[in-house]
């Protein structure tokens, strides 16, 4: 199991590569823990969340089985691509943090791909 602090640095690399390319496009930032999954659109000039989701909604929570499964994920993507276009956000650039980009972390992204968001 990796330990907090090379965690935190492979989420500091990750995210300076995404500085380097981003130009002017918000960012997807996702976080998942043991029982829930997360995903906001963030724009890092002004410092403002655009749009966010996550498993602990209450529209979501009665219709999912659990919050930590590929389903769960892929409603979360859903919902936060549709929340970022009605704010007007059609391109961002995708921030995995520390995590692999596999399983509920790219169904999230895949969802939100399908649901009108490119990056």
């Amino acid at each position: 199991m990796a330990s907090k602090e090379s965690t935190q640095k492979r989420a500091q690399r990750v995210r300076r590569q995404l500085k380097k390319v981003a130009g002017e496009r918000p960012r997807l930032s996702v976080h998942r823990s043991s029982k829930n999954i997360y995903a906001q659109v963030i724009d890092d000039a002004k410092g403002h969340t655009l749009a966010s989701a996550s498993t602990l909604e209450k529209d979501l929570k009665g219709s999912l089985k659990t919050g930590a499964d590929s389903a769960a994920a892929a409603a979360v993507g859903k919902l936060v691509a549709e929340r970022a276009v009605k704010a007007g956000v059609k391109e961002v650039i995708f921030d995995r943090g520390a995590y692999i980009y596999h399983g509920r972390v790219k169904a999230l992204a895949e969802a939100a791909r399908e649901a009108g968001l490119s990056f």
